[in-house]
C-alpha cells in the first residue's frame, strides 16, 4: 500500500510539471541576468533603498552561495541574497533583491500570513520527519499487525499539515512580489517595460509554489480516498 502505483503516478506528474517550471525558471533568471538596469544599480543598493524607503533599518543584507538561494530569514533578520544577484546589475538581481526585502517589510509589518507560516514551521519540520518514518515502517508494520488505517490516518494529519503550509506559502510570495514590483516602479529602478520583466521572472518564481502546493493537495486528496475506500470495505 505504501508502495501504491497510483501516488507513484501522482508524483511522477507533478514532478514532472515541477522539473519544466523549474527549467524555464532558470532560463528566465539567465536571460533577465544578462539584461542590465537602466539605474545601474546592484542587487545589494536595491536592497538598502527598498529596506531604507520602508524605514528599516535592524535588518542585515548578506551575499551566499549558491544560484536562486536567495531568502528572507526572519529570525536572524537579514536579507541573504545570492552572489549573482547581490554583485548583479541587472532586471533579475533587481526582482529578486526586492522581493526578498518584500518579506523584510512583510515582517515588519506583522503581515498575517508571513506570521502563521512562520509559526507553523517547527509543526511542519517534525510532520515532515514523521510522515517519512511512517511511509518506509508502514509496510511492515501494516502487514505484521493489520494497522493500514492507522498508518494511514498518521499519513493523512502530517501530509495536511505539509499542505496547509504550501497553501500558506502562496499568499506569503505572491504579495512579497507585489510590493516588490510595486515599489521598483515607485522608486524609479525598473518602469515600464522594465518591471514588466521583473514581473515576469517573479511570476515564473510564484509558478514553483503553485506547482508544490497543488502536488501536496493532490497527494493529501488521494491518502483520504484512499482511507476512505479502506473503511467502505
Amino acid at each position: 500500500m505504501m508502495f501504491d502505483p497510483v501516488l507513484m503516478v501522482i508524483t511522477l506528474i507533478f514532478m514532472g510539471i515541477g522539473m519544466w517550471v523549474s527549467s524555464r525558471l532558470k532560463r528566465k533568471f539567465h536571460e533577465y541576468s544578462q539584461t542590465p538596469i537602466s539605474s545601474g544599480v546592484s542587487g545589494k543598493e536595491v536592497a538598502e533603498k527598498m529596506l531604507r524607503d520602508h524605514g528599516i533599518m535592524d535588518v542585515k543584507i548578506i551575499s551566499v552561495e549558491g544560484q536562486l538561494s536567495d531568502h528572507y530569514n526572519p529570525l536572524a533578520k537579514t536579507v541573504n541574497l545570492s552572489r549573482e544577484v547581490y554583485q548583479g546589475r541587472s532586471i533579475a538581481s533587481a526582482a529578486v533583491s526586492s522581493h526578498e526585502c518584500g518579506h523584510a517589510v512583510q515582517h515588519a509589518h506583522a503581515y498575517s500570513w508571513l506570521s502563521l507560516r512562520s509559526a507553523i514551521v517547527p509543526v511542519v519540520n517534525i510532520s515532515a520527519k514523521a510522515m517519512n518514518i511512517v511511509m518506509i515502517a508502514g509496510f511492515i508494520l501494516g502487514a505484521m499487525y493489520q494497522l493500514w488505517n492507522e498508518m494511514l490516518v498518521v499519513i493523512i494529519i502530517c501530509q495536511g499539515i505539509i499542505t496547509a503550509f504550501s497553501l500558506i506559502t502562496l499568499p506569503v510570495e505572491l504579495d512579497a512580489s507585489k510590493r516588490a514590483l510595486v515599489w521598483l516602479n515607485t522608486s524609479n529602478i525598473a518602469r515600464g517595460a522594465e518591471n514588466e520583466k521583473a514581473k515576469d521572472a517573479l511570476d515564473w518564481a510564484a509558478r514553483t509554489y503553485f506547482v508544490a502546493a497543488l502536488a501536496s493537495l493532490a497527494q493529501l486528496m488521494y491518502f483520504v480516498m484512499l482511507l476512505l475506500g479502506r473503511r467502505r470495505d
